[in-house]
C-alpha cells in the first residue's frame, strides 16, 4: 500500500476518481438546487445539463482582469479555492473507504482545507480593486470569523466522544463500532451547528450577504469572468457535495455503505429548504447568530460530550 508520502499522495490524487466524481455530482446538485428553487417560485427551472453548459460557456469566454488589479493574486485566488476542494475530495473518499490509511491530524488538515475557499474569495475580491467587491470581501471575512468558532466547537464533539481521536479514520471506525455520534444529545447539537455552518460556507440564504445581488451586484464575484468565474462556480459546486459528506463522516457513521445515500440526500434537501424559506440576514445579525446563539450551543455540546451524553 502506498503511504501518505508526497509522491504517494500525488499518485492517489491523479489516479483516484474521487475528485472527478465530486465535480460531476456537485454540478448535478447545483441543478437540483436551481430546479427546486424555481419550482418553489412557480418557475419551470433549467434543464438537467444547464450547469455543465454554463461551465463550458464560462471556460470559452475571455478572462478580463480589471484595470489596476493585482493580476497574479486576482488569477491565482480561484486556483487556490479549487485546489483545496480537489484535495478535500480525495482525502474524504480515501479515508472513508480505507479508514486505516488515514494519518494523524488529517482532521485538522481538512479544517484548514475548508477554510481556503472563503480565503480565496476574500483575496480575489480584494485584489479586484472594485468597491463593491471590497464590501463583499469585508462581509465574507466577517462571516467567516462568525461561523468558524461554533464550527470548531461542534467538531470537538466527535473528537471528545471518540476519546481524543484527530484521525478521520479513527472517527469512522469508532462510529462503526459504537454507533454514530449523531445518536446522542451532544451529537445532535453539534450536527445542527455544522449544518448551519455549511449554509454559511456555501454562501446560501440566509448567509449570502457577501454576494447579495440586490445590494452589491454579486459582490465578491462582480469582476470575475471566464475561467476565473468558472473555477469559483465549480468550487462552490464541489463544496455543495463535500460539506454534507464531511457532516456524515463526522457525525453519521461515514459514507462507505449504501445507507450514506439517503443520509446525504436528506442533508442536501435541508440545505435547499433553508435557502428557499428564509430572508437574508444582515452581517451583524449573522455574527450575533453564530457567536452568541450557536457559540453558546457549541459550548453546551462540548460539555455534554465530556459528560458522555
Amino acid at each position: 500500500m502506498i503511504g501518505w508520502s508526497g509522491w504517494g499522495l500525488a499518485f492517489k490524487f491523479i489516479v483516484f476518481p474521487g475528485f472527478l466524481f465530486s465535480v460531476v455530482v456537485g454540478l448535478v446538485l447545483t441543478w437540483v438546487d436551481r430546479f427546486v428553487s424555481a419550482r418553489v417560485q412557480w418557475r419551470k427551472g433549467p434543464p438537467f445539463y444547464q450547469p455543465f453548459a454554463d461551465l463550458l460557456k464560462l471556460l470559452l469566454k475571455q478572462t478580463i482582469v480589471p484595470k489596476g488589479a493585482s493580476k497574479t493574486i486576482f488569477l491565482c485566488a480561484p486556483i487556490l479555492g479549487m485546489a483545496s476542494m480537489c484535495i478535500t475530495s480525495v482525502l474524504l473518499f480515501y479515508v472513508n473507504f480505507n479508514p486505516q490509511g488515514s494519518f494523524v491530524g488529517d482532521l485538522i488538515v481538512l479544517v484548514y482545507l475548508f477554510a481556503l475557499p472563503p480565503l480565496a474569495i476574500i483575496i480575489g475580491a480584494s485584489a479586484s480593486r472594485n468597491p463593491l467587491s471590497a464590501v463583499g470581501a469585508s462581509r465574507e471575512m466577517t462571516l467567516y470569523f462568525g461561523y468558524e468558532l461554533p464550527f470548531l466547537l461542534a467538531i470537538l464533539v466527535p473528537v471528545i466522544k471518540s476519546g481524543g481521536a484527530i484521525r478521520l479514520g479513527d472517527l469512522v471506525t469508532a462510529q462503526q463500532a459504537g454507533g454514530p455520534f449523531l445518536y446522542s444529545v451532544s451529537g445532535v447539537i453539534g450536527a445542527l451547528i455544522v449544518l448551519a455552518s455549511i449554509q454559511a460556507k456555501l454562501g446560501y440564504v440566509p448567509f449570502d450577504m457577501a454576494e447579495a445581488e440586490q445590494e452589491i451586484m454579486s459582490g465578491v464575484f462582480i469582476e470575475y469572468s471566464g475561467v476565473g468565474l468558472a473555477m469559483f462556480k465549480l468550487m462552490k459546486a464541489m463544496m455543495l457535495f463535500l460539506l454534507p459528506l464531511f457532516l456524515i463522516t463526522m457525525f453519521w457513521g461515514g459514507f462507505a455503505d449504501w445507507w450514506a445515500i439517503p443520509k446525504f440526500l436528506l442533508i442536501v434537501v435541508l440545505i435547499i429548504l433553508i435557502k428557499n424559506t428564509n430572508p437574508r440576514f444582515r452581517i451583524d445579525q449573522a455574527l450575533k447568530f453564530f457567536w452568541f446563539l450557536l457559540g453558546g450551543f457549541g459550548i453546551l455540546a462540548v460539555i455534554l460530550a465530556f459528560s458522555n451524553l
